[in-house]
């Protein structure tokens, strides 16, 4: 079978790499990688895919970025060229971003079966593009590969066929488990970031990059505030996304000096410091997620989640975008930490697995066991 995987993003990216070192165990399987270059980093240097053990994608389309519109048709124009080449027997996407939508439709109208996987979520919140991409690609995909029961409900709701949903675990945390297990062994981080780590002692880390978040001054100054009040307790080390980094300079926010602003780091590099931080800090969904998996309390900030098994294992905390919101959650963080937690059903690092079982079943000459 000729399958074709898909990724838009530096995130998509950690979720696509263990299911393509899945695929390649196979003999019956021929997977082909595709780089829409969706956003700012779409010139990943070779290190990139070596620090995830992937090759370089066989497709770069170099789309760049734009208006949704501009990027999604700008992504469906180059896919639909891959796609007439490749003559695939599957489309596989992952995520919520504008190219998993572009890729969907594409694959649709080509009459190829589409498998998304992380199915389901949803924040419920239709002003979030993601919530859009995720609900359209999920109204025409064939298989819906799901990360927690929740989203099994959700898909039951919106009348999806049974057979068709299937709950296998989480991509993402099959990436940590095969990563924390490098950088626990034999991983030489590089030596600033060792020097740093040693110096902060405890810490709390920080990601922050969501336009919602870091677009409007009146937000970004609200959080910053509870930032770097919590600074003054614990220090914090904190990548910054480029766009943030523009945003904080245009909008003369300045961040207190216990605030320690790094350039962006690569997975590896990321998982050495939040691994071990006191607590983290975030506007992203799958580190909602992986904090989850390592039982690292996590504050989020943002107003929902459509990962809400990240609230129920009593590891993550909707800290709102508010500053006396934010205090209140960081409070309730520190109460969580060396606390017990859970790891949510089949987080187990075996979802590509599952994955391509199932795939090999479905269709004509599948061998999987």
């Amino acid at each position: 079978m000729k399958v074709v995987l898909v990724a838009g993003a530096r995130p998509n990216f950690m979720k696509i790499a263990p299911i393509y070192r899945e695929a390649v165990k196979h003999e019956d399987i021929t997977c082909k990688l595709v780089h829409t270059g969706q956003h700012y980093d779409y010139e990943m240097s070779q290190t990139f895919f070596d620090d995830l053990d992937i090759p370089a994608p066989h497709y770069f389309l170099n789309v760049g970025s734009g208006s949704h519109a501009v990027q999604t048709a700008g992504v469906m124009t180059g896919f639909e060229a891959v796609c007439e080449k490749e003559k695939p027997d599957c489309v596989i996407v992952v995520g919520d971003v504008n190219s998993t939508l572009a890729c969907a439709i594409v694959a649709k109208k080509l009459l190829i079966s589409l498998a998304h996987v992380e199915a389901g979520l949803r924040s419920f919140d239709p002003a979030m593009p993601e919530e859009i991409n995720r609900v359209v690609t999920d109204s025409i995909s064939d298989f819906f590969f799901v990360t927690e029961k929740s989203a099994v409900e959700n898909l039951m709701r919106e009348g999806k066929p049974e057979n068709r949903v299937h709950f296998v675990g989480h991509v993402m945390i099959d990436n940590l488990l095969h990563q924390l297990g490098r950088v626990e062994n034999g991983y030489t981080p590089p030596p600033a970031l060792r020097a740093l780590k040693m110096k902060l002692g405890r810490y709390i880390f920080l990601t922050l990059h969501r336009p919602s978040n870091v677009d409007r001054r009146e937000n970004l100054a609200e959080i910053v505030e509870a930032l770097n009040r919590i600074s003054k307790e614990y220090p914090i080390a904190f990548p910054v996304h480029p766009r943030t980094g523009k945003m904080l300079a245009s909008h003369g926010i300045v961040l207190s000096p216990d605030i320690y602003p790094l350039p962006p780091l690569s997975f590896k590099e990321s998982l050495y410091l939040w691994k071990d931080a006191v607590l983290v800090m975030t506007d992203s969904g799958g580190l909602q997620e992986e904090t989850t998996a390592l039982g690292v309390p996590c504050i989020t900030l943002r107003q929902n989640t459509e990962r809400p098994v990240t609230l129920l294992a009593g590891t993550n905390i909707l800290g709102g975008t508010e500053t006396q919101s934010i205090l209140k959650a960081y409070r309730q963080g520190l109460g969580a930490v060396g606390k017990a937690h859970q790891v949510p059903p089949l987080w187990d690092g075996r979802a590509s697995e599952r994955i391509w079982d199932i795939l090999r079943r479905s269709f004509p000459g599948g061998n999987a066991s």
